[in-house]
């Protein structure tokens, strides 16, 4: 059995503005999420998976790893890949700071939004702010990701 991927035109690094937008599917940040971020990871913190710890240490529900709130960012989750399956070269840079505790059972809203686009001589590096929200409307992560994308009639 094959799988068979939306067909899509291409976009190159022309193709793209400041401020397009890529929202993200939901997650809610449940039990099973955070014990497959813990065996993905090998973190065995009690901070993020003994509710009992962190209650003791003042938070109401296990703390989300840092790592786990980022990899909500992921550009895989939404349409940007489909529209670089013949462009991107790869994802070049990831950084980001965690503003506000995530919990079990909070729900993200992740998008991405282009926030540069600097060119090269056959290449462009895409810059995208990625921001994380809850169910709440706060902001607890905000950061950014780097793609090398093609140029329009680059055989490279």
């Amino acid at each position: 059995m094959s799988i068979i991927h939306k067909s899509t035109v291409s976009k190159y690094f022309e193709d793209f503005s400041i401020g397009d937008k890529y929202v993200l599917p939901s997650r809610t940040q449940t039990s099973a999420i955070f014990t497959m971020f813990q065996a993905a990871s090998g973190d065995n913190d009690p901070i993020h998976y003994d509710r009992e710890f962190c209650k003791k240490k003042g938070h109401p529900e296990m703390l989300a790893h840092g790592l786990q709130v980022l990899i909500q960012t992921a550009a895989g989750a939404g349409s940007f890949p489909s529209e670089v399956r013949e462009s991107l070269l790869g994802l070049i840079e990831v950084s980001g700071k965690m503003l506000k505790p995530v919990y079990r059972e909070d729900t993200l809203y992740p998008e991405l939004v282009v926030s540069n686009l600097i060119l090269q001589s056959t290449t462009g590096i895409i810059e995208m702010k990625a921001l994380v929200n809850n169910q709440n409307n706060v902001l607890v992560f905000e950061g950014y990701h780097k793609y090398l994308v093609k140029k329009k009639n680059n055989d490279n």
